[in-house]
């Protein structure tokens, strides 16, 4: 290993490879709250394409794993090393290489950060509209899980915003898929294979993403409810409305309590109003014109109050944009709290009501406390789950998963598979997908050093 890490040093320099005590704790370790750090046998910074093909044709000669990061926010083990490995981390490769407001797009590295695109579009009155909850979250790393986020309801995710990648497969070769085009009907599309590959068919050096008009205005409302499943009923309707809303999420009253706390927050709604209040529907309406966010958020606030709310508040602006940013920091206030996991399952929305209350049931027949907020509009649940037995909570997580998958659902929207999951995720899919997905990782890479032990292997499974 020793000959393999000068190897690494002729590509990137000595100051670019870290090893033994060199490594960083960060790198170690993402936000998996179920994840036990491991420090790999180095990690290696490069600082063009060019450097990681060099790093990949090292690493695919000495069978050397491979496991990319981008900023270490995920939350399912997706960058966690592994001890024989590398770590392929990007804090080097951060440039924004161009922002075309003539066709509306961004080129950037994948070391890029949410807030760093979003410093550069702001000026130029255009915004990367996808907004997973974690500012400081990587381009790349978003690229690998498709993550999404409250806006998606409005905008959708990440898929639905790149138009082209540049990759490098785990032999050194450099692939472009896609590009500064909005639709093509020429061959497989490539580009939609990487993306939310979690790092195991290629690793992306260049991102091509979809940028649009920052809208001007906004308007927030709060809406207590008597209950979640009240809520979960209000969806379709504002839906069918007409009035697009750019945020549709749901806060249980533990949840919203939580994360008001923690942000110091005090929305104005009255005790008697609270004391009947399970749940909240936070809406963010959008526009270029205040009249019109004002006209909308009339309607809304009368539709609302048809569908049950117990009242409905439309929040002075600073305020609103307060609520959202202490909802995005909702997994942090979980954290603090305790949290043993988060769970990110994805269902028809139609379904939620019935969802939510099995796993209300769920969570009481294993011992276990769960809250939640997700994405309403789009039928991402996000769970804390509360239950310090490691047996308890695998069994709680199994039935919670295989409830989600028999409402047609999905057991991760946006944060991914990785390690964490990885369990749950092999037992519950079909056999045939699996042996498909595993075919094509083998084209793609053929030593499987590209993540090992996550997403398609059951080596890393914890069961």
């Amino acid at each position: 290993m020793a000959e393999v890490l000068t190897q690494l040093r002729k590509v990137v320099g000595d100051p670019n490879v870290l090893s033994g005590d060199a490594v960083h704790a960060d790198y170690t370790h993402d936000e998996a709250m179920t994840a036990r750090p491991v420090t790999p046998l180095a990690v290696v910074l490069p600082a063009s394409t060019a450097e990681v093909s060099e790093i990949l044709r090292v690493a695919s000669e000495n069978h050397l794993p491979v496991v990319v990061r981008g900023s270490g926010t995920g939350l399912s083990g997706g960058c966690l090393p592994v001890a024989d490995g590398i770590v392929l981390g990007f804090d080097r490769m951060r440039a924004i290489r161009e922002i075309d407001t003539e066709n509306q797009l961004a080129v950037v590295e994948p070391g890029v950060t949410l807030a760093e695109l979003d410093a550069a579009l702001a000026p130029l009155g255009l915004i990367y509209p996808v907004s997973p909850g974690e500012q400081s979250a990587s381009l790349g790393g978003n690229v690998a899980t498709n993550a999404g986020g409250m806006r998606a309801v409005r905008y959708g995710v990440t898929r639905h915003h790149v138009l082209g990648l540049e990759v490098v497969l785990a032999d050194g070769t450099v692939l472009r898929t896609g590009g500064k085009f909005v639709k093509s009907s020429s061959g497989y599309d490539l580009t939609q294979l990487l993306i939310g590959s979690e790092g195991t068919l290629a690793v992306t050096t260049e991102i091509i993403v979809k940028v649009q008009p920052r809208q001007a205005q906004a308007a927030t409302l709060l809406a207590p409810f008597a209950t979640l499943a009240e809520v979960a009923r209000a969806v379709p309707h504002i839906v069918r409305s007409g009035v697009e809303p750019s945020i549709l999420e749901y806060i249980d009253v533990l949840a919203m309590a939580g994360i008001t706390a923690s942000a110091g927050l005090d929305l104005g709604v009255p005790d008697e109003i609270k004391a009947g209040t399970l749940a909240y529907l936070v809406v963010v309406l959008e526009g270029m014109r205040a009249d019109r966010v004002d006209e909308d958020a009339e309607e809304l606030a009368g539709l609302l109050a048809k569908l049950g709310a117990l009242d409905v508040f439309v929040l002075p602006s600073g305020a609103g944009a307060q609520l959202i940013a202490a909802r995005e920091k909702a997994f942090f206030v979980s954290k603090a709290a305790g949290a043993d996991d988060i769970v990110d399952a994805v269902i028809p929305r139609a379904g939620i009501p019935d969802y939510l209350a099995r796993v209300a049931e769920l969570a009481g027949r294993h011992g276990a406390l769960v809250t939640g907020c997700g994405h309403v509009g789009d039928g991402n649940v996000h769970l804390s789950v509360f239950q310090p037995d490691d047996d308890s909570r695998h069994a709680l997580l199994e039935a919670i998963f295989e409830t989600a998958l028999a409402a047609g659902g999905a057991i991760s929207g946006e944060h991914g598979i990785g390690t964490e999951k990885l369990s749950y995720f092999l037992d519950t899919q079909d056999a045939v997908n699996l042996d498909l997905m595993r075919s094509i990782k083998k084209v793609f890479d053929p030593l499987g050093i590209l993540g090992p032990d996550r997403l398609l292997s059951r080596a890393a499974s914890r069961r």
